[in-house]
């Protein structure tokens, strides 16, 4: 088991920068093809495992370890993410009962650590007048402070996470010989644990808990009602969207049902998160969510509906709990003690930058750098993104600090691979045409145009022989229709055919199937010459033998006649009958497919 929470499945990662081009902070390395997550840089957001295409950007499964747990005797107790309304739609009350079933001793719900850190805040709000700070709850946005923002650690609220105010408190009401399992949408949490341990002591995401349901045959949608459904303390109460937008302003007693706040401003999806902490915000409380909309779109999540569906879920069970008397509204002692000890209540520190040492690199170096990239003037520099940078200066940025290799930029690979075949179709002494399926020639060499066109000499350079390019092959072979015959056989044909008094052979070969066929055309007229002077050699053998039968007819007897017939059998043998063959038509060469 990888030690960290997001890891990639080398053996199946290869050429696909998909997951350099989609992660906010270029925490990934491409060494040898292949892409290797930076941990020290990562912020654990998951949008590289939601955009891998393959799915070797794995999150780590945990099961595991809660198994273990259970084999313990200690009581396992769930912190339930409220979002489990939106993931389980339809089914919210057989998931708590299923948990129980898997043989979780009691579920509580993570939202009661909302409660009590809004409840927190509220009070440093009442005793300080403002909160000018950036939230806490999302794990992922404290680790982008931490390793890209350092500037603004002192901003982050001095209160812990949801989910650790909610472990600590679980702690205070059931002791430490309990173990506490987070199960929610967010892979960050797993550092949380990792971090901290005991708050909680591991988290699982949705998605891990609908494979273990899977592999325990636990069907949420036939599960036995009749099982009651309890949390503990007790039911979470309006903070229970705290995953939506908005949702930790809109939980706090100051900031409620205020339809314009100056104070307290929200802002969710990795891009706008970076963006206002590039600006300043000294009197302000930032709630900054990692995920586009909230946690209801954390990438542990497996449902598939739209964002507007999440969060229409969890806004209509709140609005029904506000109406349940018995629910968690506060707890005035712990939260101040929150308020006071801050993350003392976990026995740890605040959070501390981590310096990740960017390297400053000179205008000298980054031109060298894209100099390697084929890239040599200003009107080189594409940017056109597909190595997942956005800039090619970025890119050359990222090759100094050995995070790219040169084979990532898709325009110098092009220019090398067509420069390669450039080379190759201008050493080859036959012609070769490439064409495609509507039979519009892709590429060719000048030996090609030769045979059926009189260019002077040194008419045509490599510029010349593109603008040939998508022009019919028709314009040249007077037998296209045999180009199209081929992108169908099984495998490659052969042909002689006679062209200007010379005697050709064409080669088909397939170059991607039923897209670009080849072909190449061999002029076979000198080894003809070369058959005829050994049939003109035979004929003078043979008339010497004759005349030599004369003279000796007594001495050879029969071996005379048989003299004649193996030299009149080489004769015919190289006296290749291309009469057959009419001007510029085609003949099947032996073992080959007829016409």
């Amino acid at each position: 088991m990888d030690k960290h929470p997001i890891y990639t499945e080398l053996s199946n990662c290869r050429d696909c920068y998909r997951c350099v081009r989609h992660c906010p902070v270029k925490a990934i390395q491409i060494k040898d093809a292949r892409a290797v997550i930076i941990h020290e840089r990562c912020t654990f957001c998951g949008t590289c495992v939601n955009e891998c295409p393959n799915s070797v950007k794995k999150i780590r499964n945990d099961v595991d370890r809660v198994t273990m747990a259970f084999l313990s005797k200690r009581k396992v107790i769930v912190s339930l993410a409220p979002s489990y309304i939106s993931e389980f739609q339809g089914c919210e009350d057989n998931f708590v009962r299923a948990l129980y079933k898997l043989g979780f001793h009691a579920v509580s719900e993570t939202a009661i650590g909302a409660a009590l850190v809004s409840q927190a805040l509220d009070m440093y709000i009442e005793e300080h007048g403002s909160a000018p700070f950036i939230s806490t709850a999302c794990p992922s946005v404290v680790e982008m402070v931490r390793k890209y923002f350092p500037e603004s650690i002192s901003e982050l609220a001095p209160v812990p996470s949801p989910l650790q105010t909610h472990s600590a408190y679980l702690r205070r009401l059931y002791g430490d010989d309990i173990v506490i399992v987070f199960i929610g949408p967010c892979i960050a949490k797993k550092v949380e644990a990792d971090e901290h341990p005991g708050y909680p002591d591991i988290a699982l995401t949705f998605r891990e808990v609908r494979e273990w349901l899977e592999e325990e045959n636990i069907d949420l949608a036939n599960m036995d009602t009749g099982v009651e459904v309890e949390f503990v303390p007790m039911k979470a109460g309006k903070a229970a969207i705290y995953p939506i937008e908005n949702g930790q302003i809109e939980t706090s007693k100051v900031w409620e049902n205020r339809f314009i706040e100056q104070s307290a401003l929200s802002v969710s999806g990795i891009t706008r998160v970076m963006s206002s902490l590039r600006g300043t915000h000294t009197d302000d409380f930032l709630e900054a969510l990692n995920c586009d909309g909230g946690c209801i779109n954390g990438p542990g999540t497996s449902r598939e509906d739209s964002a507007v569906v999440r969060k229409k879920a969890v806004a209509s069970k709140v609005l029904e709990r506000m109406h349940d008397p018995d629910v968690f509204e506060g707890d005035e002692e712990f939260a101040r003690e929150v308020m006071e000890k801050g993350y003392g209540i976990l026995g740890a520190s605040s959070p501390v930058a981590t310096d990740l040492a960017s390297s400053e690199h000179s205008e000298e170096e980054i031109l060298g750098a894209l100099r390697s990239l084929g890239k040599t003037t200003p009107e080189d520099e594409l940017n056109c993104g597909g190595c997942g940078y956005p800039s090619c200066r970025d890119m050359a940025r990222a090759m100094l600090d050995g995070l790219a290799e040169t084979e990532m930029c898709v325009t110098k690979m092009r220019k090398d691979a067509e420069s390669k075949v450039d080379i190759l179709l201008s050493t080859i002494p036959n012609g070769v045409v490439i064409v495609d399926n509507e039979l519009n020639i892709a590429d060719c060499n000048k030996r090609f145009i030769d045979i059926f066109e009189d260019f002077p000499e040194g008419f045509l350079d490599a510029e010349g022989l593109r603008s040939f390019r998508g022009t019919p092959v028709s314009t040249f072979v007077p037998f296209a229709d045999k180009f199209r015959e081929q992108f169908f056989m099984s495998k490659p044909s052969q042909y002689r055919f006679r062209h200007e008094g010379k005697i050709m052979r064409v080669t088909f070969f397939l170059v991607e199937s039923k897209a670009l066929l080849g072909a190449m055309f061999e002029d076979i007229t000198t080894p003809s010459v070369r058959r005829e002077a050994v049939v003109e050699k035979a004929e003078e053998v043979i008339m010497k033998s004759m005349k030599t039968v004369q003279q000796i007819a007594s001495l050879l007897g029969d071996n005379a006649a048989e003299t004649e017939i193996v030299l009149n059998s080489i004769i015919e043998e190289f006296n290749v009958h291309n009469e057959n063959a009419a001007e510029d038509g085609l003949l099947a060469e032996s073992g080959d497919q007829d016409e």
